[in-house]
């Protein structure tokens, strides 16, 4: 490039774009619709903009050190201890650069996970060399307690020091009780055993972190990202607390403790909370006389956004939610493998999760620029209004008493399961896509391969003193998922899945777009559509679904097409034995002559699709 065209800014020629030139363009398109049809709201009641514009005052939020790549850790949750070591030798030759130590009974076990013994420990990381500078993270339930001691054995018989290895030690006993919706004693004295042991191991010579205030504890029951920060900050307070009353430090203490947050493919919402929690953390350090430091934050990829059909789109999901996670600042990714709502994932859907963060890292170059979301007005405004309603809820759990009492009250479940019910209802209407499952579904996909292990059963339980209800983990896309199971046990029994004939009246112009709808619609319910031409003749329409052999009949066309035609074609399919018509589409007008036609239902964007789906399933017997 010449020195004469170095200084050339830009779009010169282009007179500047501003925020009102913006305004009367989007009121042209809205065409007298209010502007707010444009506005968004998330679970919480935040506010999302169309647009915004840059903010210019914004700093970087202090997070990983500059340039420096989060770590990628792989799970280590096979039920056999040999299986499990030859998958972490594997994954750490491949890339990975941490492990996650899974053990049967832990919140993120999904029904796995190693077995909770010494000897499974020492098994699974033979041949590791702990002081290599991976990281090393447990996943811990009541019987697995101990896996501290039983590291400090392991490294003592390997002469390894303690302070050379990178673990965290995922002793968290709120998390665990909060998901099992129960205690085996009350906090008082939970939290001296966790105070010692902490304080014991740090004696060892492990420098943690050790404590995790886990956010996937609300957001895999289904709350919000206001409900998690603030869950997250209550348990890490509490454990502030649990460890001073132990003899530590606040400054010590403070080191000891760490967070997880859920990455869901809200790309925006992901990157703002962990932005918020970050600038939260150091407002609670600020409140404790202390200089903020950076919080270690570790992100899971959400279990509640996975899919058990179509999996292969949970892929990117998961890219999504790693790339939030890893420009919102996390220190650490756990990429949930795409089948793991369906079993154990095999080695291609390891090395998938493995080498989408390699990729971010690697190819992408994700780590190289610190906090690229400051100043982005979007951004910088979810921040805000997070640490606001975060702060919000963060102070009412702890004037009732800190998150154990309020767990203890169902303070906390009522609320999350407020968020979780308005969830579902967006769900149902599919206003909330589901890619695969409640929205473009594929009645013909593969089966995916998972490992042939058996889930963990038969732990021994902890003694129940207190009970509560419990925060109990969900899958968005179950209730979809479940209508679709149905539909294969009767492809298995009768040959035969269930059926809707699309009766497209006119034109292909006329019915593409409605009978498109349609079939999405139905097919999401496990019901196949069966479509057709276009149709203009009644009794060769109704002599076409007598020969489909579907029970149930959806009319698909324009709303010109449906006031001249559809009243006629409505009684020639109730004549030829329809059990039920749907009609594609509001009625409007027509709606009380398409209804003494025979027309029982219209289904819509915006209708509640799971109830219309169960319903057929009743109609078809």
């Amino acid at each position: 490039m010449s020195a004469e065209t170095d200084d050339l800014p830009l779009a010169a020629d282009f007179a500047p774009a501003t925020r009102d030139d913006w305004r009367k363009l989007a009121d042209g398109v809205l065409k007298g619709a209010p502007f707010e049809k444009l506005v968004g709201k998330t679970y919480d009641g935040l506010r999302i903009d169309p647009i915004y514009e840059r903010a210019r005052d914004a700093t970087a939020i202090p997070a990983r050190t500059a340039g420096s790549p989060w770590q990628i850790m792989q799970r280590v949750d096979h039920p056999d201890a040999a299986i499990a070591n030859a998958q972490a030798l594997h994954d750490l030759e491949n890339g990975a650069t941490g492990l996650t130590l899974v053990f049967a009974g832990a919140n993120g076990a999904r029904d796995y996970g190693l077995p909770p013994t010494k000897e499974a420990l020492t098994r699974a990381l033979d041949g590791v060399y702990l002081d290599a500078g991976i990281g090393i993270e447990f996943e811990i339930g009541p019987q697995s307690r101990d896996m501290g001691q039983h590291l400090a054995e392991l490294l003592a018989a390997r002469k390894i020091s303690p302070a050379a290895v990178n673990v965290r030690f995922g002793l968290d006993p709120i998390g665990g009780g909060g998901v099992r919706g129960s205690s085996h004693g009350p906090w008082e004295s939970i939290a001296k055993v966790f105070g010692g042991k902490i304080a014991q191991l740090a004696k060892l010579g492990f420098r943690g972190p050790f404590a995790p205030a886990d956010g996937r504890v609300i957001h895999d029951a289904g709350g919000s990202e206001a409900q998690e920060l603030a869950y997250v900050l209550a348990v890490g307070v509490t454990y502030l607390r649990a460890l001073e009353a132990a003899g530590i430090a606040l400054d010590d203490a403070r080191r000891m403790i760490y967070a997880r947050l859920s990455a869901d493919a809200d790309q925006f919402l992901t990157m703002a909370k962990f932005r918020a929690l970050r600038l939260l953390w150091a407002r609670v350090e600020q409140s404790c006389g202390l200089a903020p430091q950076p919080l270690y934050i570790a992100a899971d990829t959400a279990w509640r956004m996975l899919t058990q059909r179509d999996p292969d789109v949970n892929m990117l999901r998961a890219t999504i939610a790693a790339f939030s996670a890893g420009l919102g600042g996390a220190n650490s990714i756990n990429v949930l493998p795409h089948t793991l709502a369906l079993g154990l994932p095999d080695a291609f859907a390891r090395r998938i999760a493995r080498n989408t963060q390699l990729v971010l890292l690697e190819e992408s170059n994700l780590d190289k620029v610190s906090d690229p979301a400051a100043g982005s007005g979007g951004i910088e405004t979810l921040t805000k209004q997070l640490c606001e309603a975060a702060w919000a809820q963060f102070q009412d759990i702890e004037k009732a008493g800190g998150p154990f009492a309020a767990l203890e009250t169902n303070i906390i479940q009522t609320k999350v399961a407020a968020v979780r019910a308005a969830r579902d209802v967006n769900i149902a209407k599919r206003k909330d896509v589901l890619t695969g499952a409640s929205e473009f579904p594929n009645l013909h996909e593969k089966t995916s391969a998972v490992l042939d292990a058996k889930p963990v059963t038969g732990l021994s339980p902890d003694e129940v003193v207190i009970r509560f209800d419990p925060l109990a983990p969900i899958r968005l896309a179950a209730p979809f998922e479940a209508l679709r199971d149905v539909s294969d046990q009767i492809l298995n029994t009768s040959g035969k899945r269930p059926r809707v004939f699309l009766a497209n009246l006119g034109t292909a112009a006329d019915f593409t777009a409605r009978a498109t709808f349609a079939k999405s619609f139905f097919e999401t319910g496990g019901i196949e559509a069966i479509d057709t031409e276009g149709f203009s003749d009644p009794a060769a329409l109704a002599t076409a679904f007598k020969s489909s052999g579907a029970a149930l009949v959806c009319l698909c066309s324009s709303d010109k097409v449906y006031a001249a035609r559809a009243e006629a074609v409505a009684k020639a399919l109730h004549d030829a034995g329809a059990k039920h018509i749907y009609l594609a589409g509001r009625p409007g007008e027509l709606e009380t002559a398409l209804r003494a036609a025979g027309v029982g239902e219209f289904i819509f964007a915006g209708g509640d699709a799971l109830a219309m789906l169960k319903a057929a399933y009743e109609r078809i017997g």
